[in-house]
């Protein structure tokens, strides 16, 4: 068998990530690749956490991107914050939440978890109880927007619990992010991560985290070394920080940068709450025209993401014979249930590019078609 060159088909893709790539940012990282420590990238460097900022809403310093994709950043922000002993209180609402638990325990800590339904936002009252419960708890770690769902929690009052009881907070911001009104400073965030391929619109691979004043105390006082040497934001920042002079620590995925950059520039462009109300606005475009063909969301509507849409699959629905009739028929691509989840409801990505009213009436257009032709 001869190999040759790989070109995939352009897909639609409107599942939990990656959305889709403007043409624009795959230009831009065709651009070519220069050193990792050369004076022009290092300015882009600065450039990108700049527009991170401004895209978190935050001035913290201790804003980069990870040169990995949203599960490292998860990874950093435990791997740093969590020292063994550390109790931490994590929410649970989905898949994601139990991803902070292996990351608490396999830094040595204590989770103590606070566990809601799937498909609702996490419950304020019981997480109050838990701190009130556990005194000695030192963090409060959930996920703001629930990829694996589509719920939204309440992430302002949930920092502001934890605060109350004298913990950091800990955010996972991997769909949330350039979505949905997001504001680190303003709600007292201490650490935060994401992910370039979701509402950015970026290729997979790099993971967006800030992290403030109180947190960067919190690593700078511990007592022991943080367990992952390429996570440990004491050497990354030698690379991420200030001036001109940066000392070796990997070598960054140079033309993967470009392209994230390139995004954030658009996202400046368009304005952050520009960007929020396009979201919401074509998730209501969307959540009419399903509702038209009788598909009913998972999420009520208070605590519904508008970037990440579950809707259950109606009964006499073949839940992989109309995704693979969407793929194969239209190049669309939605994301299946995960865990319990999984044969009962469809998610539906409008994230970043993807975001757009065309696709809105494709995607309905092809659901109408398909739910006549695939049925048990």
């Amino acid at each position: 068998m001869t190999i040759t060159s790989f070109h995939p088909p352009r897909r639609t893709l409107m599942g939990p990530g990656p959305s889709d790539v403007s043409d624009r940012v795959l230009h831009a990282m065709a651009r070519p690749t220069i050193g990792h420590l050369d004076p022009a990238f290092v300015a882009m460097m600065d450039e990108t956490k700049m527009l991170l900022q401004y895209v978190f809403q935050t001035k913290n310093e201790l804003t980069f991107a990870v040169s990995a994709p949203g599960s490292a950043g998860m990874e950093c922000c435990f791997a740093n914050l969590v020292e063994p002993g550390d109790k931490v209180i994590v929410c649970q609402n989905g898949v994601f939440g139990g991803r902070m638990k292996e990351n608490v325990e396999r830094c040595g800590g204590i989770a103590v978890m606070v566990q809601d339904e799937w498909g609702s936002a996490v419950d304020a009252n019981k997480v109050e109880e838990a701190l009130n419960a556990h005194k000695d708890a030192c963090l409060l770690a959930f996920v703001h927007a629930e990829t694996s769902t589509g719920a939204q929690s309440d992430a302002k009052t949930l920092v502001e619990l934890a605060h109350k009881h004298d913990c950091l907070a800990i955010v996972d911001a991997v769909t949330s992010l350039a979505g949905t009104p997001l504001k680190v400073d303003e709600w007292g965030i201490d650490a935060i991560y994401s992910g370039s391929q979701k509402c950015l619109s970026s290729s997979p691979g790099l993971s967006p985290v800030s992290f403030s004043q109180r947190a960067a105390e919190k690593i700078k006082q511990r007592n022991t070394k943080v367990q992952s040497w390429f996570l440990d934001l004491n050497l990354v920042m030698g690379y991420w920080g200030k001036g001109a002079k940066r000392a070796y620590h990997h070598t960054a995925p140079v033309n993967t940068l470009y392209g994230l950059h390139e995004s954030l520039v658009m996202l400046s462009e368009e304005g952050i709450e520009n960007s929020w109300s396009r979201h919401q606005q074509n998730h209501i475009l969307l959540r009419d025209g399903l509702n038209n063909l009788g598909i009913n969301y998972l999420v009520d509507e208070a605590s519904r993401l508008p970037q990440l849409n579950s809707v259950l699959i109606p009964q006499d629905q073949d839940d992989l014979g109309v995704r693979s009739s969407l793929l194969k028929n239209y190049n669309i691509d939605i994301g299946a249930g995960l865990g319990p989840l999984e044969g009962k409801i469809w998610r539906i990505g409008l994230m970043g590019y993807t975001s757009r009213k065309e696709n809105i009436e494709l995607l309905l257009s092809a659901l109408k078609d398909t739910l006549k032709n695939v049925k048990y």
